[in-house]
């Protein structure tokens, strides 16, 4: 077996059964896609019925299975517990969970209301946890699962163009990424995080052009992300490439920060 087949052997996500939250544009869709194509059957979850049902039907035409879990996953505490037993349901196991579902405010400290700290930390933090409450038993049990926190940059970084509440929400994912690695990796769990950087996606749509020619300026790459170079990073933590990886934080910023 040469090098290219071991590589394209230990990227294969045949068998395997991913959730992805957020999956309706995006990261998130790319993701879906691109597990998808290497032989995965994908969950996805999202609030807008047409948009996730146009990236189930797109999965579907790659002879691969998906199941649409729409909903808005930080409206109950139970809709994540739900949403994993339905999966399960459907196709058995849960291999992947990948928490990518998130939102942003641009609000300056004292701008910044109680409602919109508990909403977007709700979404981005609290409903990951969920989700992997919900998850890891089952993983546990088959003593093997990957989960894929999306964080973002502002975790290591403090950007005033965030609110406060969106990068505490982020950091917080890396803590959490950390804590369930080291407890739950003795149980064949792996648990690590991805901060994309300048990522052209729905939550950047009001980037002036002034902005965007700044952040190409500040990136050794030279240019912004796209969803797609995120999905990447995010299959490699999801396949048996990354298989001596667990607790870290992958930075996919065109070298924006390094650390």
């Amino acid at each position: 077996m040469t090098v290219k087949d071991i590589i394209l052997q230990n990227y294969s996500l045949s068998g395997k059964v991913s959730l992805i939250t957020g999956a309706s544009r995006g990261i998130g869709k790319a993701s879906a896609l691109l597990f998808a194509s290497l032989g995965a059957d994908v969950a996805v979850n999202g609030r807008n019925h047409k948009l996730l049902s146009e990236t189930a039907e797109e999965i579907e035409k790659m002879d691969r299975k998906s199941i649409i879990l729409e909903g808005d996953i930080s409206s109950s505490k139970n809709l994540p517990k739900e949403m994993v037993d339905k999966t399960i349901k459907k196709f058995g196991k849960i291999d992947i969970l990948v928490n990518n579902a998130g939102i942003g405010i641009k609000k300056g400290f004292f701008e910044m209301t109680l409602e919109d700290w508990n909403q977007v930390i709700n979404v981005n933090l609290t409903s990951a946890m969920l989700f992997c409450q919900a998850v890891l038993p089952y993983m546990i049990e088959k003593k093997y699962g990957k989960i894929v926190n999306v964080s973002s940059l502002v975790a290591k970084q403090a950007r005033l163009s965030s609110a406060p509440c969106y990068g505490s929400s982020k950091s917080g994912m890396l803590y959490l990424t950390r804590h369930l690695a080291k407890e739950f990796g003795p149980s064949g769990i792996y648990v690590n995080a991805v901060c994309p950087g300048q990522i052209v996606a729905y939550m950047t749509r009001n980037w002036t052009e002034e902005h965007k020619k700044e952040l190409i300026s500040e990136t050794p790459l030279r240019r912004l992300g796209y969803p797609d170079d995120v999905a990447k990073a995010i299959l490699f933590l999801s396949s048996d490439l990354s298989s001596y990886v667990n607790g870290e934080s992958l930075n996919v910023n065109g070298g924006y920060i390094m650390d």
